[in-house]
């Protein structure tokens, strides 16, 4: 899956719970803000002074090995 400025952030983190490490990187803590059930990549990059292309790139690297978090199992 390609991560694009235009998706929600939610989205993102459920299919790849590495989005968080990455996000956190940039100091992006979406894991205790309710702003990531409706803001974009490219909303989040302007509110909090990212470099959106560097971001996109540094979140389209994760690797897909692990890139399924499957919300209803039980880890």
């Amino acid at each position: 899956m390609k991560i694009t400025k235009d998706m929600i952030i939610f989205d993102i983190i459920k299919k790849n719970e590495k989005v968080l490490e990455v996000l956190k990187k940039y100091g992006l803590y979406c894991n205790s803000c309710n702003a990531v059930y409706n803001e974009s990549i490219e909303v989040a990059s302007r509110v909090h002074h990212v470099d959106l292309d560097k971001l996109l790139e540094d979140l389209n690297s994760i690797d897909e090995s692990n890139k399924i978090f499957d919300l209803n199992k039980s880890r």
